[in-house]
């Protein structure tokens, strides 16, 4: 570990010297030697530093998301392939190297970070070997050992023996008793954050080796922290729990305002989005039409969970528009009641289908009812002239008399031969 840090001794004075300048502030709040007043300055050395890789994590996000709109191309290879597992990677690699994705984009937060967390590993163990590092002179090396966190050096280490535990003004127990404290932490926050990852941010209907890395991920951290963590300073393993800390809460805020399509976190998330949008009747974040506008751009490609949150907003007489706002549905008009509170518009009846005997009825009833018409308009002629009264017997009846049946008639089948 300690050739590992030298490597990244150029940046062991920037380290050192922002952890200075944060224990100028928080030892005048607590005083030079607390261990509070280090404490807290390796804790604003973690922040400051996640402020400044947001930048490189939104491009992890991005790289993400563009590794989810892959998924269905993804799907179609390991169907076409699922027997060839040579050829399925092969198509794989090249549907990367052609989209320009890398599913190794989720480790470069740890990747940057590295070189500050072996600086300031380099920096604590100069502390405990009682050497000058940095920026740090001699009244602040010999401040540095004096602080202590609930009874730990900050330089100590939990496989340090009892005579340097007991030079740093501290007892063997404590030191490892605080120090497996924070192992386990750091260890159980780690997986932690690996494991929301994996159960409520992907969507498990394809499998990828992005969805297999993150699986391996969150064994083998947890592992490597519990078995590396015994040989890091007490401060190396406040940096490191900090950083945890940090990436949970960070990731937890994006599954929860931009999770991935197709996941757990995507059905609950469209779940909120559509009582607010029906209560409100818009959308009034920036993020959420964002969402909504690619939602309708995908069209025919929506997952389950997409097209169950259109037919919701349908269902409440909105409609979604591709620019990601939503407007009252011109299909779905909405009737007030009583009480004003608007109700579903009452759906069109279908007329049943009748039989063919009832066809049949029907028409009789409507050939008798003209006949019955054109009688009685018979009986009583208006502005016909008089005409010569037919003689008895002559043997000519009308159609009405005779009692020939009007309406429409079944045509005669040809006789028989």
């Amino acid at each position: 570990m300690d050739t590992i840090a030298s490597l990244f001794s150029f940046i062991t004075t920037p380290v050192s010297w922002v952890i200075v300048q944060f224990h100028k502030v928080y030892g005048a709040l607590f005083g030079d030697d607390s261990g509070w007043a280090w404490g807290l300055s390796i804790v604003s050395l973690v922040i400051l530093i996640r402020i400044c890789l947001i930048p490189l994590f939104v491009k992890q996000i991005k790289a993400t998301r563009a590794m989810q709109t892959l998924q269905p191309e993804m799907k179609k290879i390991q169907e076409r392939y699922k027997n060839d597992k040579q050829r399925q990677s092969e198509e794989m690699m090249k549907l990367y190297k052609e989209t320009g994705t890398n599913p190794l984009s989720s480790c470069l937060p740890i990747l940057a970070q590295s070189p500050f967390f072996f600086a300031l590993y380099h920096v604590l163990n100069s502390i405990a070997n009682n050497e000058k590092v940095g920026v740090i002179n001699d009244r602040l090396l010999e401040s540095a050992q004096n602080a202590h966190i609930f009874g730990a050096p900050l330089a100590a280490k939990f496989t340090d023996s009892a005579a340097k535990v007991e030079s740093l003004g501290s007892t063997i127990t404590d030191v490892r008793v605080v120090t497996a404290v924070m192992i386990v932490l750091m260890s159980a926050s780690q997986f932690f954050t690996q494991r929301q990852l994996m159960t409520k941010n992907v969507d498990t209907t394809v499998k990828t080796p992005f969805m297999q890395q993150q699986k391996m991920l969150m064994y083998v951290f947890p592992i490597m922290f519990a078995v590396f963590g015994i040989n890091f300073p007490v401060g190396v393993l406040v940096y490191w729990l900090t950083t945890n800390v940090w990436t949970m809460g960070q990731q937890m805020y994006v599954i929860h305002n931009n999770p991935t399509p197709g996941s757990k976190a995507q059905a609950a998330y469209l779940e909120r989005l559509t009582k607010r949008v029906t209560h409100h009747g818009k959308v009034s974040r920036r993020g959420e039409r964002n969402i909504v506008e690619a939602i309708v751009a995908k069209g025919r490609d929506r997952n389950e969970y997409e097209r169950k949150f259109i037919n919701g907003l349908n269902k409440a007489g909105l409609a979604a528009q591709a620019d990601g706002t939503v407007v009252k549905s011109e299909t779905s008009v909405a009737v007030a009641t009583e009480d004003g509170a608007p109700t579903a518009a009452p759906k069109r009846q279908q007329p049943k289908r009748q039989s063919k005997s009832q066809r049949q009825g029907g028409a009789k009833a409507a050939g008798d009812s003209e006949a019955k018409t054109s009688l009685t308009k018979s009986d009583t002629p208006q502005d016909a002239k008089p005409t010569a009264a037919k003689k008895p017997g002559s043997g000519t009846r009308s159609k009405a008399q005779s009692g020939q049946r009007k309406g429409p008639q079944r045509p005669k089948s040809p006789s028989k031969k």
